[in-house]
């Protein structure tokens, strides 16, 4: 398994990953509502301002501090390592 830094010390699974949203939307902040509401909800910013939700395949959403652009790099990054 292949795993991502999302911030602070904070890794994700990438194999586990569906999505990878800006938190600005309507239809997200409705997902990241629902997930608080149902116990799925992970915050990672550690107090920082949400830049990034991450979906994952358990409908656990993570709230992340780093941004979409910078995870993305970290994820190829790590498959770059690793190949």
């Amino acid at each position: 398994m292949k795993l991502i830094n999302i911030g602070f010390g904070n890794l994700v699974g990438s194999d586990k990953l569906v999505a990878v949203v800006a938190p600005d939307s309507a239809p997200v902040k409705r997902v990241v509502q629902e997930a608080k509401q149902n116990g799925l909800l992970i915050d990672a910013t550690c107090g920082r301002k949400c830049k990034s939700v991450l979906i994952t395949e358990s409908n656990h959403v993570v709230l992340s501090a780093v941004s979409c652009e910078t995870i993305q790099n970290r994820a190829e990054e790590s498959e770059d390592k690793n190949d």
